[in-house]
């Protein structure tokens, strides 16, 4: 069972980051897009961050479950830290993604400084993932 939840573990991690890889050459293509096109990408990106919220859903149920059948502590430093990273991502992806692309759906008249937020949002976002990603992998002792 734990082999199992540890490989159900690492498919949500990967489908929880992969998709905004497919986002980022989406970004350049939205800028230079119009019309239906245009509705499409904003359609995909807002997939692709439902999908990865639903996936980190999965991630971080599995991530409890390991924790308690293998006897984890919640004090253990990689825990925590990878527990305070993703609380505090939780704030920014609940306020980076959607009211950005409900804007540019809008059509407002400064589309440019909306995708310029949501590219920033984008890879900061992946960076906090990274450091998610290096906490559960790397396993460091802070303490």
């Amino acid at each position: 069972m734990y082999l199992w939840l540890v490989f159900i573990h690492s498919i949500s991690a990967m489908v929880s980051i992969g998709p905004f890889f497919a986002l980022i050459p989406m970004l350049k293509k939205l800028r230079a897009s119009e019309g239906a096109v245009y509705e499409a990408y904003l359609d995909s990106f807002t997939f692709a961050v439902r999908l990865s919220k639903h996936a980190g859903h999965v991630l971080v149920f599995s991530g409890l479950l390991l924790m308690w059948l293998g006897d984890w502590p919640w004090n253990t430093p990689w825990i925590f830290g990878t527990f305070v990273v993703l609380f505090l991502s939780l704030f920014f992806m609940a306020r980076a993604f959607s009211p950005t692309i409900r804007l540019l759906r809008k059509q407002e008249p400064n589309r440019t400084v909306l995708l310029n937020k949501l590219s920033r949002a984008l890879y900061l976002y992946l960076t906090v993932l990274f450091i998610m990603l290096w906490l559960m992998i790397m396993k460091p002792l802070f303490w």
